[in-house]
């Protein structure tokens, strides 16, 4: 109506002053003009915000329902763990041992995955437009161009032909994949920690030759004995023609360093359970410990392998020895980064009142030891070795500092989280069988690995054995040696190595293989550990801490002088100095070391180093020493104690030793005064 009316005003007559009137008129002819311009670019702009709200009306809901799958996803793996948790409960009370938690925990894995992979299809989402372009490289990060707005796309994986239609769920059954990072960096530290912060020290510096040398030497041996009969069946299928991409020698050393990783968890669960000797207890818990460790710093070096030349795959002498270079590299990198943590920890606990807050105390401490794995990797090295050693020197120093109710707090805390950490793996891996979207299983490989397996676990622990015992007293029987062999389980470090990187042919093939493996042995071997017992007739319901009771003392110092001699040295070392300098126990270092040393050892001991009333000899020690081999030095004297007497010997608060200037004799009447004569 507005047009019509301004066209109409000129033609009115009888108005005074005609012409200039429109003079003035011409004016708001131009204001109409760009009004009207501008409200029609005002309805094409309304009509753009519109578009614009409606995109992020449907962003915002897109973004809404991937935060309820998200959360379904993950209740999926809590109600896995919670069933798991009820299952073994139930297990424990009816005294059932057929079948371990991790082995129970696999099985509602596999039922899990097998529903979300074929009893659950996700509706098509018309919003879903598939493109075709072809490429020759598959970029990590695409940048494309709709209509004037850039859209970033990330690469999430190859898809068969098959699956093009089936997008929808392909997206569902890799939501409930997880980033391998996630098992590095989230679930492997606190089983690791754990496992060192566990450790039980007494029996493993006891077998500690023994240990090294399964964990070193073995598991080279069992990587190599493994890499070179999967070799032969890589060439067998390459002439039959069963090979569909390229796998080289190099590929099956990494296969053999992955499965030589063993994790007998479930049959040392029913060893504690059980109270299975102490000493095959000692050498198998001992090994997976150091084991893992090892095949990880194994196939780093072995992917690091690179010859000079075009051909990356053919034997080289400089590229070998560059790679054992990097193996000893990474591995004492790994195990320095561990160790000073846990030294710094042990300071910081030391020299600050941090006992009086038991929660910032627990707090740190826990925060200390998983940045172990994160700084190491970061760096580098590998998480895992610097972690165990965390853990091992977090329970020998750190662990005296603190208070007793974050002592306590510390072990259940790592307890909790290795148990999880534990299950969550397993019931994934049972999950992971049906949810991953690239496995290949070919039956040569997969029957060319087992029998792999079992001859390299076979040329690790019988030969070594037999070297080992022509250096022990205490031998290792038959009966001890078949049950390693038995015990030989894959589980967490051998599925976490293989998940990492699926990316080619052969990693896929790997993977696929290493899941089958893990299935057997947990379910085959960890649940015939009872009968396996039995039939080698090993004892059972020995006490470890009550073992030594009632030997004659002719029997005990036998067992001490068949410990390692290494340690002896070690422990002198450790009771006279670095106990002291990093915790509150022992004896003070005013008393060990030389008296010009005097202002240091002040500063550097502790008030309560003076007030401790403890043993002369760490718990730990017991039945490794020999007699005499305690020194404690004052001044520039030096007393050997022996190991037989037990007493304890206290430094009064009151009684400070370097302020006493005696001489040897009046030492020693002191010792006979303050540790009476056992005989």
């Amino acid at each position: 109506m507005a047009p019509r009316g301004w066209r109409r005003a000129p033609l009115r007559r009888g108005v005074a002053g005609g012409p200039r009137v429109r003079r003035l008129m011409r004016p708001l002819w131009l204001l109409l003009a760009v009004g009207v311009f501008d409200w029609a670019g005002a309805s094409d702009g309304g009509g753009g915000a519109a578009r614009a709200m409606d995109e992020e009306i449907v962003s915002e809901k897109q973004a809404e329902e991937s935060h309820r799958q998200d959360s379904a996803n993950l209740l999926i793996f809590i109600l896995l763990l919670t069933l798991t948790i009820l299952t073994i409960w139930l297990f424990k009370h009816r005294r059932a041992r057929f079948l371990h938690e991790t082995g129970l925990a696999m099985i509602y894995g596999l039922l899990v995955g097998l529903v979300l992979r074929y009893g659950i299809h996700v509706p098509s989402d018309v919003n879903n437009v598939t493109l075709s372009c072809e490429v020759q490289s598959s970029p990590t990060t695409l940048l494309v161009n709709v209509s004037g707005k850039f859209y970033e796309y990330t690469l999430k994986g190859e898809i068969s032909s098959h699956e093009l239609n089936n997008v929808q769920d392909n997206e569902m059954l890799r939501k409930v994949t997880f980033d391998p990072e996630v098992f590095f960096n989230i679930l492997l530290p606190p089983i690791i920690f754990y496992a060192g912060y566990s450790l039980k020290r007494r029996h493993f510096f006891r077998n500690l030759g023994s240990i090294l040398a399964y964990a070193f030497l073995g598991t080279a041996i069992s990587c190599f004995v493994i890499g070179s009969i999967m070799y032969g069946c890589v060439t067998l299928m390459k002439v039959t023609g069963q090979l569909a991409g390229d796998f080289y020698f190099t590929d099956c050393l990494l296969f053999g360093a992955i499965v030589s990783a063993t994790d007998p968890v479930t049959v040392l669960a029913i060893f504690h359970e059980l109270q299975v000797d102490v000493e095959l207890y000692a050498l198998l818990f001992g090994e997976s410990v150091l084991n893992d460790a090892v095949a990880i710093v194994l196939s780093s070096s072995i992917v690091a392998y690179q010859p000079a030349g075009d051909n990356s795959h053919t034997f080289d002498v400089t590229a070998m020895f560059k790679s054992i270079g990097i193996f000893l590299g990474i591995f004492s990198g790994s195990f320095a980064m561990g160790a000073a943590t846990g030294v710094v920890t042990s300071y910081v606990t030391k020299f600050t009142k941090l006992r009086e807050f038991q929660l910032l105390e627990t707090g740190l401490f826990f925060l200390m030891s998983w940045s172990t794995f994160l700084l190491a990797e970061a760096w580098g090295f590998t998480g895992v070795v610097a972690v165990l050693f965390c853990g091992i020197t977090q329970a020998h120093y750190t662990y005296n500092n603190l208070s007793t109710e974050s002592q306590h707090r510390t072990k259940q805390l790592f307890e909790l989280l290795n148990f999880l950490a534990e299950n969550f793996i397993f019931s994934y891996m049972g999950l992971t069988l049906f949810t991953f979207q690239n496995h290949v299983f070919n039956p040569t490989f997969v029957v060319g690995a087992f029998v792999a397996i079992f001859l390299g676990r076979a040329a690790n622990i019988y030969p070594l054995s037999l070297l080992l015992n022509l250096g022990r007293r205490s031998k290792i029987g038959s009966n001890f040696q078949h049950m390693m062999m038995f015990a030989g389980l894959r589980g967490a470090m051998a599925f976490a190595l293989a998940i990492r990187d699926t990316a080619t042919y052969a990693r896929q093939m790997m993977f696929s293989t290493t899941l089958l493996i893990v299935f057997f042995t947990v379910w085959v071997f960890g649940g015939g550990t009872t009968a396996m017992l039995s039939c080698l007739h090993i004892r059972v319901g020995v006490d470890s801490d009550q073992e030594h009771l009632g030997v004659p003392e002719n029997e005990r110092r036998t067992t001490k002088a068949e410990s390692a001699w290494l340690f002896r040295m070690w422990y002198n070392f450790d009771h006279n100095y670095l106990k002291p300098l990093l915790t509150h126990s022992g004896p003070p270092l005013t008393t060990t070391l030389p008296a010009c040393c005097g202002p240091i050892a002040r500063c550097l001991t502790s008030p309560q180093a003076y007030e401790n009333q403890e043993q002369l000899k760490d718990d730990d020690s017991d039945l490794i020493l020999n007699d005499g081999d305690i020194s404690l030095t004052y001044g520039d004297s030096t007393v050997n104690t022996e190991s037989a007497t037990s007493s304890k010997m206290p430094w009064i608060g009151s009684l400070h030793l370097e302020t006493m200037n005696w001489s040897f004799e009046e030492h020693a009447w002191f010792f006979q005064w303050m540790i009476p004569n056992p005989h």
